[in-house]
């Protein structure tokens, strides 16, 4: 142990010594992106079933649009590769709303399949917290939660 120690210490006075100095920064998030099988399908869902709004790119931009998520936060849909998509419930993009009931309405009026998070369909997950919680894919099986505001 004081081995240990004593190397920590001398490796702590050298990075003194030789100069380094530890830069900090801070990081926020910026863009999630997905890869997509057809970008058209894909970029309908996520407007007309999230509302989300499209970013504009320059016309010569094939097979790719920017959705903003709102706050500067974006998601990326990308139809290059065509490799198959494979995804499970635990990684998925979550959303909140002040209006989760209505949106949970909307989800139905649109015939779009919701679940808890254990898969009971048109079942609304309450976690700890009392936040409501519901889990449902868009085109290409990626998992999507939306929940309530407290």
């Amino acid at each position: 142990m004081k081995k240990a120690l004593i190397i920590l210490i001398l490796i702590q006075i050298s990075n003194t010594a030789i100069g380094q100095e530890r830069k900090d920064f801070s990081l926020s998030f910026n863009h999630m992106a997905l890869s997509v099988k057809d970008i058209n399908v894909s970029t309908t869902f996520y407007t007309d079933v999230l509302n989300l709004k499209i970013i504009p790119l320059p016309s010569e931009v094939k097979d790719v649009k920017w959705i903003s998520m709102g706050e500067g936060k974006e998601l990326h849909l990308i139809s290059i590769l065509k490799d198959e998509i494979k995804t499970n419930k635990d990684v998925h993009l979550a959303f909140s709303t002040a209006y989760f009931d209505e949106f949970v309405q909307r989800l139905t009026e649109m015939n779009v399949e919701y679940s808890d998070f254990p898969g009971n369909v048109n079942k609304i997950n309450i976690r700890p917290d009392g936040i409501e919680q519901v889990y449902f894919q868009d085109p290409d099986g990626y998992w999507i939660e939306v929940n309530s505001i407290k």
